[in-house]
């Protein structure tokens, strides 16, 4: 059976998490390959909301085991509390499990976050202050913690004495804070350890067995393209590779392992944070529509989303560096009503023409050719059939893959499981099982 990878090709929330859990039910394995806890995934299952941040997306079904992989950063205390708050919902929780080879967030990251935050002041990045920007630079400086030291408690020691040493320091010279303890944190992480080391596991070993076993594998990002840290809109952007590239990395599979990337889209476009966002609509009544009918908050920090419409330009980019296969399109429906929708289609920068996504995006005034439609003003959301849908929404979608040269396989028209209509089913069924879904 197929290894399947599931990318979101804007700045993040095109539903990654509802169509992850849509196509989990037919999978053995969701594994999540990297980011943390600075992300949530939302799935609306009839009357209950789950909204996970570092558990994966396929947990709902129990019998999918689902891996926090070798690329993550984990917060010990949040993962904790999440796995409570699933379990006091009926959720099964035994099938979930950490890599040993993921690194611990400890609380001197959250701390280091939020102070360098404020130390650069109006020039911030716009974090969510969950440490996961100072976890993945320990990471890369090789000072890092991880969740296999858990098993070694004098290890552990060592090493967060040694990295407590180092950030008292920047905190008491640079950022002028209180120093931490050494003795406190050590407590309470061992307390964790108790807790977590029956789930901590040798993730690539039972990656490559699944794989040799021919098992389902559904593989699920925390943050989306235009947010890498390589080939998004640096430096607003996240701590790691949030590409189909970065599966290799934060899992421990070869490009051979896998078989379709499925790139996820929204129908039109939004942002959390700071960073250049060239189609970003200003109108104040036209954001408000779009933000409150599409729920446009941060699942993680609950703040407003910038708003925008669709970039196909920025969208083709994407598919490029991913080596997309299908698309899949989510919020349709938020567009029910508009009396036009527009999308991108060229940039204008210093008068000249560009059909390609510049890495100096943020250093150059954009002006955005736009193609318009004429919108729709009819209810979809209880449409099962593509052909049902409304005239100038089928223009809409059809321009799409014209543009992009890529089919979009499946179309999300509500936040619940099952509101979606399959638009190539012969093909949809092939690729995932010959049950329906």
């Amino acid at each position: 059976m197929p290894s399947n990878v599931i990318v979101g090709l804007q700045w993040g929330d095109e539903g990654k998490g509802k169509i992850t859990d849509f196509l989990s039910k037919n999978s053995d394995y969701v594994i999540r390959y990297q980011g943390g806890n600075n992300s949530g995934h939302s799935i609306h299952i009839e009357n209950n909301y789950f909204i996970l941040h570092l558990i994966p997306s396929g947990i709902v079904y129990p019998n999918v085991k689902c891996i926090i992989g070798p690329g993550m950063v984990v917060d010990p205390k949040f993962l904790i509390k999440e796995l409570i708050n699933l379990k006091s919902m009926g959720i099964n929780v035994d099938n979930i499990f950490i890599a040993k080879r993921s690194h611990i967030i400890m609380p001197y990251h959250i701390l280091l976050d939020k102070y360098k935050e404020e130390y650069l002041g109006k020039n911030f990045i716009g974090t969510t202050n969950k440490g996961i920007g100072p976890a993945y630079e320990d990471k890369i400086s090789r000072i890092g913690i991880r969740m296999l030291d858990f098993f070694y408690p004098d290890i552990f020691y060592k090493k967060l004495k040694n990295n407590i040493e180092l950030k008292n320091i920047i905190f008491k010279k640079i950022y002028k804070k209180p120093t931490i303890s050494v003795e406190i944190i050590y407590k309470k992480y061992m307390e964790y350890a108790k807790i977590l080391s029956s789930r901590i596991i040798d993730a690539v070993y039972e990656i490559h067995i699944a794989l040799n076993k021919n098992k389902r594998i559904l593989f699920e990002g925390a943050q989306a393209m235009l947010l890498d840290i390589d080939y998004g809109t640096y430096p607003f952007v996240t701590t790691s590779s949030s590409t189909t590239g970065g599966v290799c990395v934060g899992s421990g599979i070869p490009p051979v392992g896998f078989d379709n990337f499925f790139g996820v889209i929204k129908s039109y476009c939004t942002r959390v944070g700071n960073g250049p966002f060239p189609t970003e609509i200003i109108k104040t009544k036209l954001v408000n529509y779009l933000r409150n009918k599409g729920n446009e908050y941060g699942s993680t920090t609950k703040r407003p989303r910038r708003c925008g419409w669709l970039d196909l330009v920025a969208i083709k980019y994407s598919c490029k560096i991913n080596g997309i296969n299908y698309l899949i399109m989510t919020k349709l429906d938020v567009l029910n009503g508009l009396n036009y929708i527009k999308i991108c289609i060229k940039y204008e920068i210093d008068g000249l023409e560009v059909n390609y996504f510049t890495p100096d995006i943020g250093n150059n005034k954009i002006n955005c050719i736009y193609k318009k439609f004429k919108g729709w003003n009819q209810n979809i959301c209880d449409i099962k059939e593509y052909e049902n849908l409304p005239i100038n929404c089928k223009k809409y979608i059809n321009f799409i893959e014209e543009y992009i040269g890529l089919k979009i396989i499946l179309i999300s028209i509500g936040s619940e499981r099952n509101k979606n209509i399959i638009k190539y089913k012969h093909l949809f069924y092939k690729i995932f099982s010959s049950e329906k879904i």
